[in-house]
C-alpha cells in the first residue's frame, strides 16, 4: 500500500473561511475532536475578502428594521427561490452571531452612542451591515482564527497538547471523499476523507464520520473573476462524487463592481459599501444611468429622481432608496447594457464616483482599503477621480443540497456551510448576507456534525481499496504516456475552460451558446484524462492545477447544463432567448447529481470509469413557503412571482368568483431587467 499518513478525529471540516471555522468552534465546544483541513495558509481564506459588512437586523441605526424585513429582503433578492427556511433561520439568528463575535474580540465600527454601526446595502431596505471599515471579512476570520487558539489555549491548560481536541492542517488539499458501502440506508455515510500535503506532496488519510464541507465558490473557472485561487469547486466536487446532490448551480453571481483596469487585476472586487456611503455610477456621459433601469417588480420602491436618491441617505423614512443600490443582478446587467451600447468608460467599465460626494479625508476613513488598493493596483485616487468598475464572477447561489436546521445533506454524516451549500440565496445573493450566512450555518453544521456522531451506533469504516484508488487518482498526472502521445499541459487546459465558461456561459445566455459550451467542456472532459505534468511532488503548482480541474470540470458542466435547462430569466441567470421571468418555474428547482459509471469511490472509481465523472440534471418540487411566512408579503408583489394555485393559502387571496384577474391562468412572464 502507498505509504500513507493516517488521523484520526470525530467532525472534520474541510475548509478554513468563515462558516469553516465557525463549525469547527461549536464542534470542538461540544466535546468533539475536530481537525481543519485547509488549502492555503490559515488566515488566507477566501473570506478576507468580503469587505462591506456583515448583514443583521439590529436595528442600530434604524430602528425600524427587524428579522421580518431582513427576510423578506433576502427572498424578494433571491426573486423567492430562496430555502424560505434557511432565510428565515438566517433573518433570525444573525444579530446574536454578530455580537457573539464581540465577546470572541471583534472591534466594529460604532455608531454615536457606542453601538455597533451599520451601513446601507444593496437590497437591503435599511441601514443593516455590521462593519469595520471595508475590511469586515478580514476582522471576522482573525477574530474566529484567535476563538480557535483560545480553546487550543484552554486545552493546553487541561491535557498539556495544543492540539488535543482541535488542529489545523495548513496547505493541505482533499481529493476525494470516502464513504463506507456497508453502512445503513440508501446512501453510504461518510467515513473520512483523503488528501495531500501541497509542500511535499505526501499523502494524508483522515478517517471520521462526520465532515463538513466549508470550501467556498467557484469562481477560477471564469476568466473574469473576484475569487482567490482556492476557488475550484472543491466542495461541490467532492460533494457529487459522494453521492450528494446540488440545487441551483444555474445561478452565478457577477458582481456588478470589479475592477477592469489595469489588466494585472481585472476583476478584482470594490466593495458594495462604496455605494452604500453614497457613491455613484455613471456612464462616458455623465449620466446616473441606474434610474433608467429599475424593473418593474421594484418599480415603487426605488426613487425616480436624483434629488430624490441624495435625500434618501439622510432620510429614509420619507424618500425612496437609491437605484444604484438595486441588488446586484440588475446592477451587473445594466452595467452590461451600457457598455454593449456603446457608453462604457475607456477600458470597458463604466465610473463609479465617489469623489464628489464626499470630503477626501472622509473617504479615507470609511473605505481605506479601495483608496489604497485603486492607489497602488491602478494609480487612480478615489478621493479626486472616479473608479472604473465592472462585472465580474463573484459567488455561485448554487450549492451541496443540505437540511436547513442541520446542513447535512443527503449522505449521512456530510454537512455543508457557506458559499458551497446552496438554497439560501435563491437565484441572487444580496450584499452581505454572506458574512451572516457564514456565521448563522457554520454553527448549524458544526452542531449537526457533532449531533451525528454522538447519536451513532457504529463509526464508519474506510476501504483499504478506496484509499488506494485514491491514491492512484492523484497520481495519474505522473504517469508517462506512450511514446509520440504528447500529454495535456493543464495550464493550457484551465485557459480554455475560463474561456469556454467566460464567453458561453457569462451574464448573457443562449441556447446556442450554452450548448456549444458542453461540447467544449466534454472535449476537455476527454483531455483532462491526458494530463502530464514535470517533476516531483514536492510544491508542484502544475500537479495542484491537474487535480483542481476534475472539480472545476464538474462544477462547470453543472452549471452550464442547469442554464440549459431553466428557460427563463431570473437573478443572476438571464437568458437572451428567454428574457422574462416565468411563474411557472418558481416552484422548480434543477438538481444536479453524479452519474455513477463504476463501483467504489463514488462515481469515479472502477474499471474504466472517467477521469472526471458525468453530472446529470433533473427537476424537482421546491416546498411550499410555510404561510406565516408568505404572509409577510403582499399578494400583489407576489403575483409577479408565483402562480396563482402556489398563492391560493395566503390570507389575501380572492376565490376566482371574485373577479381577481389572475386567479385561474398561469401568470405572465415578467421582464427580469432594464425598462421593459
Amino acid at each position: 500500500m502507498t505509504e500513507i499518513e493516517r488521523h484520526d478525529y470525530d467532525v472534520l471540516v474541510i475548509g478554513a473561511g468563515g462558516a469553516g471555522l465557525r463549525a469547527a468552534i461549536e464542534a470542538r465546544e461540544r466535546g468533539l475532536r475536530t481537525a481543519i483541513v485547509c488549502k492555503s495558509l490559515f488566515g488566507k481564506a477566501h473570506t478576507v475578502m468580503a469587505e462591506g459588512g456583515c448583514a443583521a437586523a439590529m436595528g442600530n441605526v434604524n430602528e425600524h428594521d427587524s428579522w421580518q424585513v431582513h427576510f423578506r429582503d433576502t427572498m424578494r433578492g433571491g426573486k423567492f427561490l430562496n430555502s424560505w427556511r434557511m432565510a428565515e433561520l438566517h433573518a433570525k439568528e444573525a444579530p446574536e452571531r454578530v455580537w457573539e463575535l464581540e465577546t470572541y474580540g471583534a472591534l466594529f465600527d460604532r455608531t454615536p452612542d457606542g453601538r455597533i454601526s451599520q451601513r446601507h446595502f444593496g437590497g437591503h431596505t435599511y441601514p443593516r451591515l455590521a462593519h469595520v471599515g471595508d475590511r469586515t471579512g478580514l476582522e471576522l476570520l482573525r477574530t474566529l482564527q484567535q476563538r480557535i487558539v483560545a480553546l487550543q489555549q484552554a486545552d493546553h491548560d487541561e491535557t498539556g497538547d495544543f492540539e488535543a481536541r482541535l488542529r489545523v492542517f495548513a496547505e493541505c488539499t482533499v481529493t476525494e471523499l470516502l464513504t463506507d458501502p456497508d453502512g445503513d440506508g440508501h446512501h453510504a455515510p461518510v467515513a473520512g476523507a483523503f488528501g495531500y500535503w501541497r509542500e511535499s506532496g505526501r499523502h494524508v488519510l483522515f478517517s471520521a464520520p462526520a465532515v463538513v464541507l466549508a470550501t467556498g465558490g467557484i469562481g477560477k473557472s471564469f476568466q473574469v473573476t473576484s475569487n482567490s485561487w482556492e476557488y475550484t469547486g472543491d466542495g461541490h466536487a467532492l460533494a457529487l462524487r459522494a453521492g450528494a446532490s446540488l440545487v441551483d448551480m444555474e445561478f452565478v453571481q457577477f458582481h456588478p463592481t470589479g475592477m477592469v483596469w489595469p489588466p494585472s487585476v481585472k476583476g478584482i472586487l470594490v466593495t458594495e459599501g462604496v455605494r452604500g456611503d453614497g457613491g455613484v455610477l455613471r456612464n462616458s456621459d455623465g449620466e446616473r444611468f441606474m434610474f433608467g433601469y429599475v424593473p418593474d417588480v421594484f418599480k415603487g420602491q426605488y426613487a425616480q429622481t436624483e434629488d430624490e436618491a441624495d435625500r434618501w441617505y439622510d432620510d429614509q423614512e420619507s424618500n425612496r432608496r437609491t437605484p444604484d443600490l438595486l441588488p446586484r443582478d440588475e446592477v451587473a446587467r445594466a452595467i452590461n447594457t451600457e457598455v454593449k451600447e456603446g457608453r462604457g468608460s475607456p477600458h470597458g467599465g463604466v465610473y463609479l464616483d465617489i469623489a464628489s460626494r464626499m470630503p477626501a479625508d472622509e473617504i479615507r476613513r470609511r473605505l481605506p482599503s479601495m483608496y489604497h488598493q485603486f492607489k497602488e493596483l491602478a494609480d487612480v485616487d478615489i478621493t479626486a477621480e472616479p473608479m472604473e468598475v465592472g462585472p465580474t464572477c463573484h459567488y455561485v447561489m448554487g450549492g451541496i443540497a443540505v437540511d436547513p436546521d442541520t446542513g447535512q445533506s443527503r449522505v449521512p454524516g456530510l454537512f455543508a456551510a457557506g458559499e458551497c451549500a446552496g438554497g439560501m440565496h435563491g437565484s441572487n445573493r444580496l450584499g452581505g448576507n454572506s458574512l451572516s450566512d457564514l456565521l448563522v450555518f457554520g454553527r448549524r453544521a458544526g452542531l449537526g456534525a457533532a449531533d451525528y456522531v454522538v447519536g451513532l451506533e457504529r463509526r464508519p469504516a474506510v476501504r483499504d481499496d478506496d484509499v488506494e484508488l485514491a491514491a492512484a487518482m492523484t497520481l495519474a498526472p505522473f504517469e508517462a504516456h506512450p511514446a509520440g502521445l504528447a500529454g495535456e499541459n493543464p495550464y493550457t487546459l484551465h485557459a480554455e475552460l475560463q474561456r469556454v465558461m467566460n464567453d458561453l456561459v457569462g451574464i448573457i445566455r443562449t441556447e446556442q451558446e450554452m450548448v456549444a459550451a458542453l461540447d467544449r467542456l466534454a472535449e476537455l472532459r476527454a483531455r483532462v484524462h491526458d494530463v502530464v505534468v514535470e517533476g516531483h511532488r514536492q510544491y508542484n503548482p502544475g500537479w495542484h492545477l491537474a487535480l483542481d480541474l476534475r472539480n472545476m470540470l464538474m462544477v462547470s458542466e453543472a452549471v452550464a447544463s442547469s442554464a440549459l435547462l431553466r428557460t427563463e430569466s431570473r437573478g443572476g441567470h438571464t437568458r437572451e432567448d428567454y428574457p422574462g421571468l416565468d411563474a411557472t418555474w418558481r416552484h422548480r428547482v434543477l438538481v444536479t447529481h453524479c452519474v455513477r459509471s463504476g463501483s467504489g469511490l463514488g462515481a469515479g472509481a472502477g474499471a474504466g470509469a472517467a477521469v472526471v465523472p458525468r453530472t446529470a440534471v433533473e427537476p424537482a418540487e421546491r416546498e411550499p413557503m410555510r404561510p406565516d411566512l408568505l404572509a409577510l408579503f403582499d399578494l400583489t408583489e407576489l403575483e409577479k412571482y408565483y402562480t396563482p394555485a402556489e398563492l391560493a393559502g395566503h390570507p389575501d387571496a380572492r376565490h376566482p368568483d371574485a373577479g381577481h384577474p389572475n386567479v385561474g391562468r398561469a401568470a405572465a412572464p415578467q421582464p427580469e431587467g432594464g425598462t421593459a
